[in-house]
């Protein structure tokens, strides 16, 4: 094991597949290339559809992934079997100071891996991302997962709830390290001009079309808002199709001014926040984490949320936002319109929104999990020097 930080090699393994664009692949992607700005070599590892969609020559591809309900979405974890001998030779080849598992217990990629550490050489690191995100481990699952979780030398959760929810069942020492976001692509963005400037006001809406993400609701608030603000137009981005409820809402209300924008570049994304007058995440449950909140407080954008464990770890109703009950359609409508009505409560939110998304910067969350990495190494050393020598404590 190498005792300095200077010239480390970390290995970030995923369990999901890498094409696919997600929270836990943006984590890694902006965490590797922090690392990498400090001079540190960084292996992505990771299931993938096809390597050649992944812009990264430092990445390797382990095995292939299937789609599976998760958390009230689809994730897509490899559970290969034959992967063994590839992640053996793998670990001896690269000969990592440090591996970083997300998700450690997710697929067969974390846990293969883990069994096969030598802990005398590499220190192993867990970061987990969910809330509730599985039902598996109130069936016995965790009992099986016990022994890979002792072989975590450093635990990282990414939020207050993400650490409820794992701590239930596997108790110990977690540091709570939140995710990073890039503040200065929403900060610098060029709100789209022909939205913009069209006399309409823009609400926005970013996320998957998913049942938990709320969209029926911010629909229903919708409707009642066009009474009142008729220029009021609700953009509508990210993938999948809207559900039932949502298309049945739209039609029997004859709502106008929805546009579903679908899955937009990282480019446009920035744009479309720069370009809204208010953002609003209705969504229901199952968030461990509020990354669209941090994107809308970097854009300098007034944030109208739902109160549920993964927002109101963010932000404080009142201060950088305002927050609701899930799945209530008129308390969503009341807030809206008090910021509709009220231009320098707008600007409040927006200035004390834009002075806590600073704490989010990946170079300041890439420096504490750097930080974890150096505590976790010292505790193995200790442990080994306490083995070599007989001792006990």
């Amino acid at each position: 094991m190498r005792d300095t930080e200077s010239c480390r090699k970390i290995a970030l393994v995923s369990p999901y597949d890498h094409a696919f664009h997600g929270g836990v692949a943006d984590h890694i992607n902006n965490l590797a290339a922090q690392f990498r700005a400090w001079g540190h070599s960084v292996k992505v590892i990771a299931p993938c559809k096809s390597a050649d969609a992944i812009d990264d020559d430092d990445f390797i591809p382990m095995g292939r992934a299937v789609p599976i309900p998760s958390g009230g979405s689809i994730a897509r974890v490899s559970f290969s079997v034959w992967l063994k001998p590839q992640i053996r030779q793998m670990l001896e080849r690269e000969a990592f100071d440090v591996v970083h598992f997300h998700e450690p217990f997710a697929g067969l990629i974390n846990k293969d891996m883990l069994s096969l550490i030598d802990p005398a050489e590499s220190t192993a690191v867990g970061t987990f991302h969910t809330y509730e995100g599985t039902r598996l481990y109130k069936i016995g699952a965790k009992h099986l997962a016990m022994p890979y979780f002792r072989m975590l030398q450093g635990r990282i959760a990414v939020s207050r709830p993400a650490h409820q929810f794992i701590s239930r069942h596997f108790p110990g020492e977690y540091e709570i390290i939140p995710n990073g976001i890039q503040v200065d692509d929403f900060a610098n963005a060029e709100p789209f001009s022909h939205l913009k400037d069209d006399g309409m006001v823009n609400l926005l809406f970013v996320g998957r079309l998913e049942k938990r993400k709320g969209l029926k609701y911010l629909l229903g608030a919708f409707s009642k808002l066009k009474w009142e603000w008729p220029n009021l137009r609700l953009l509508v981005v990210g993938p999948g199709k809207p559900d039932e409820d949502s298309l049945r809402i739209i039609s029997e209300r004859n709502l106008q001014d929805v546009v579903f924008l679908g899955r937009v570049s990282d480019e446009d994304k920035f744009r479309y926040y720069k370009t809204a007058d208010i953002y609003c995440s209705p969504a229901t449950g199952k968030e461990s984490f509020g990354i669209v909140l941090l994107e809308a407080m970097a854009a300098g954008t007034p944030i109208v949320a739902t109160g549920i464990e993964g927002y109101s770890s963010v932000i404080t109703h009142g201060k950088e936002g305002l927050l609701v009950p899930p799945k209530d359609d008129d308390a969503l409508a009341a807030a809206i319109a008090a910021l509709l009505k009220d231009a320098a409560l707008r600007r409040r939110l927006s200035n004390a929104g834009s002075l806590l998304v600073q704490e989010y910067r990946w170079e300041r969350v890439a420096r504490r999990v750097m930080a974890c990495y150096d505590t976790s190494q010292r505790a193995a050393r200790r442990a080994f020097s306490r083995q070599a020598t007989g001792t006990q404590g």
